[in-house]
């Protein structure tokens, strides 16, 4: 169970970044400054803090659910009901390092309406492996992509960095789907991609065909399906609805897994450039949290509603009884 995260105010006289920010991320944890305590608005920026004051004036401590680092972003999802989910991001722009610190509200109010890029995957042209096997491969013809023949140990379609393998797709047709799902062919083809680093599957169709093919259950195929993916959770499985944009998803798919395996590769010791904090004493009570303070009514004989906002005669026993 990690740490919790820990908002302090920033000691700095006449900082711009008024707050210190405690990650519960490797042993001692990161610090950050930040411009506000939470991802409400908009994006957060923060900066790298020198320490963690050993008198930090706690503002508010918040009970972490799980804190985990994929390359260059840190995920962090809190135990409590809303507002639980935010997302430490590290990037470089103008030549300098920058953090934001964003949450799904945020994140979309940034990007408003999308539209399919047309640019090179992450910037670059990407060396795609195809498949010998493969009797209609994809041509890439209007990605910016080349491709070379060579025969892989599992799916279709890889991108490499050097000797090791970062990504690979599965190439199917409703069809060919469909009849490996019903005989088995499919579990076995899905371990084998399972024990890559990355792999996916792309299905040249829309998912609604299942139950519009002809000789063949549409039902047992999609429950087989099902089942596929509750044994391989890790491996996705993406329906698109032409031929052509599979492949257009099979190279933004490639192309992302080589950023990321990148991002991974240059952010491999990222926890041990940032301050650490010393161990935090635990809260003895944390009175922000509704459930503490029914759980001790209800010791008391004191009758409070299973959800809405506690009764403020309520707080102030609850305060008072816990007073130092």
């Amino acid at each position: 169970m990690p740490d919790d995260l820990l908002i302090a105010r920033n000691p700095e006289a006449g900082s711009t970044l008024p707050y210190l920010v405690r990650v519960p991320l490797g042993p001692g944890g990161i610090v950050v400054k930040a411009k506000q305590p939470w991802p409400r608005e908009s994006k957060v920026y923060c900066h790298r803090a020198d320490e963690w004051p050993a008198d930090a004036e706690i503002l508010e401590r918040l009970e972490v659910r799980s804190c985990t680092r994929r390359g260059p972003a840190i995920d962090l999802v809190l135990t409590r009901a809303r507002e639980n989910r935010s997302q430490l991001v590290m990037t470089r722009a103008r030549g300098r390092e920058m953090i934001f610190w964003q949450s799904p509200r945020t994140a979309k109010q940034a990007r408003p309406a999308v539209t399919v890029p047309t640019a090179r995957a992450h910037g670059r042209v990407l060396d795609i492996v195809v498949d010998t096997a493969e009797k209609y491969p994809y041509t890439f013809g209007k990605q910016q992509a080349t491709t070379v023949r060579r025969r892989l140990s599992a799916g279709d379609y890889a991108v490499e960095i050097g000797d090791e393998l970062v990504a690979v797709v599965e190439r199917k047709t409703l069809e060919d789907l469909a009849a490996s799902l019903l005989s088995g062919r499919m579990t076995y083809a899905a371990a084998e991609l399972s024990a890559l680093p990355r792999a996916a599957v792309v299905v040249e169709d829309r998912y609604s065909r299942l139950f519009k093919l002809e000789h063949v259950s549409g039902a047992r195929v999609a429950e087989a399906l099902a089942e596929l993916q509750a044994r391989f959770p890790a491996l996705p499985v993406t329906f698109c609805e032409t031929r052509q944009l599979g492949q257009e998803w099979t190279y933004r798919w490639l192309g992302a897994c080589l950023h990321e395996w990148e991002s991974a590769r240059a952010t491999s010791e990222l926890e041990t450039t940032f301050a650490t904090a010393p161990p935090v004493a635990p809260a003895k009570v944390d009175v922000q949290r509704p459930a503490v303070v029914r759980a001790w009514a209800r010791t008391q004989g004191i009758e409070v509603s299973e959800k809405g906002r506690i009764p403020a005669a309520v707080m102030r026993a609850f305060s008072a009884a816990h007073a130092d």
